[in-house]
């Protein structure tokens, strides 16, 4: 098999994930060289870790001339960490994903193969839709979405956050209604030009994602999800909160920004 030009950078942003990176990066340079992918670099954005995530990252780089590496020292800020990833980013493509394991690499697989086929679209790894949902139990429509969840176990996962991640997701597709279903994924891939820093500012934390949907689909980017399983984290901690109360007061700013973005859409549809 002929090597591939694959253009691409992949931008894990990082806070406490030592032991999961020690699996991810070599997980996704065998992707690559199993494929042939060439022209392609791994770009890590520690947001401030305070666990020994630098260390694990600089000996891999070590001996890796595609992984490249960036401390942030700011206050913490997933979106900005992406968006810092972007900044730096020398290929044309760009791709992003968790860091905790939950991406796995058949998945990312996937997702470049259909970058491969149709390089204008922006795909959305998506655990709703056709082959899509958490520990390999689907959560289409077709299935009994509250008793598959509850069979995911034996995992640092928070089986509450997993129940009303499925329902919070449906609250904002009836909002938006653009035709996304994973509006909280935090994993796409795209060109990098698609990608603009008033998706990312002004955000805490995974709400931006919703920005970026909708400002790609108020752009007419074509936008197409591609189901894939949710793994359960295996090393650390979700950094969502299994408190019910607490997950109920993180929703705020996603309803919140999703209101929002109805009245743009609606705005340009005039």
């Amino acid at each position: 098999m002929n090597q591939y030009n694959l253009n691409l950078s992949i931008i894990l942003p990082t806070y406490n994930e030592e032991k999961n990176l020690e699996f991810i990066i070599p997980e996704i340079l065998d992707l690559m060289k199993r494929k042939k992918y060439e022209n392609y670099e791994i770009i890590v954005v520690d947001d401030n870790s305070n666990d020994n995530t630098v260390k694990v990252i600089k000996k891999i780089k070590e001996n890796t001339p595609n992984v490249i590496f960036i401390e942030r020292k700011e206050d913490n800020s997933l979106p900005l960490s992406i968006y810092e990833g972007i900044l730096n980013s020398t290929k044309e493509y760009i791709m992003w994903l968790d860091s905790d394991g939950s991406m796995g690499v058949d998945a990312i697989e996937k997702l470049i193969e259909k970058l491969i086929e149709s390089k204008d679209i922006v795909f959305v790894g998506s655990r709703f839709v056709k082959d899509g949902g958490y520990k390999g139990k689907s959560l289409d429509n077709n299935q009994k979405s509250v008793f598959s969840i509850l069979e995911v176990s034996n995992s640092e996962d928070s089986l509450i956050a997993i129940y009303l991640s499925l329902i919070f997701n449906k609250i904002l597709e009836k909002i938006l209604n653009i035709g996304v279903k994973d509006l909280t994924s935090g994993f796409i891939v795209g060109k990098k030009a698609y990608f603009r820093e008033s998706m990312f500012e002004n955000f805490v934390y995974g709400e931006y994602f919703i920005k970026v949907i909708v400002d790609l689909y108020i752009l007419g980017v074509e936008i197409k999800e591609t189901g894939y399983f949710c793994k359960p984290r295996v090393y650390g901690f979700s950094k969502t909160s299994n408190n019910l109360l607490r997950l109920i007061s993180l929703s705020k700013p996603y309803i919140l920004t999703a209101a929002s973005l109805r009245k743009d859409i609606r705005a340009n549809l005039r």
